[in-house]
């Protein structure tokens, strides 16, 4: 009996843990977008610059699902694995993005136009509304999703 609930705990933990990007990311305090790229990724030089680090971004136009509308999506370098101190290109796991990719985004959209920033890591704060814990994913052939695009912590001392 003991070996029988034990079982069936460890089953509904297993069924917890699988979850699917919407609701990672309502629990990451952001709002989700499934979404294909209908443009290619563009660099645009940094506005700021914080503790000597240029903050640079990619831009990509989407279009979610069951919408006709267009969407930017701004990304900040700085939280891509491979982003180079200062560079003035996009980092190549962000410029590897094609036309026709199929992302989940989790972030803040835009209070005014149509887009979806902050799809960053929040560098372990707890995550809200003004500060979500972003994303930006690819769905593979299968159906599952890589790995998140924007999860760097490198640079996250510039806001402390």
């Amino acid at each position: 009996m003991n070996k029988l609930i034990i079982a069936l705990y460890l089953m509904s933990q297993t069924m917890y843990a699988v979850a699917d990007g919407r609701s990672d990311c309502d629990a990451a305090a952001g709002e989700f977008l499934s979404a294909s790229v209908v443009s290619a990724p563009k660099f645009a030089r940094a506005k700021q610059t914080i503790k000597g680090i240029k903050l640079s971004h990619t831009h990509i136009n989407v279009r979610p699902d069951g919408d006709s509308r267009v969407y930017d999506v701004a990304m900040s370098n700085v939280y891509a694995r491979d982003y180079v101190r200062n560079a003035n290109n996009i980092p190549k796991s962000l410029a590897a993005l094609r036309t026709g990719d199929k992302l989940e985004l989790c972030g803040k959209l835009y209070t005014s136009g149509l887009g979806i920033h902050w799809v960053h890591s929040n560098c372990n704060i707890t995550p809200d509304a003004e500060h979500p814990d972003g994303s930006v994913k690819k769905v593979l052939a299968d159906g599952s999703t890589g790995e998140n695009l924007q999860s760097s912590q490198a640079y996250c001392y510039l806001w402390n």
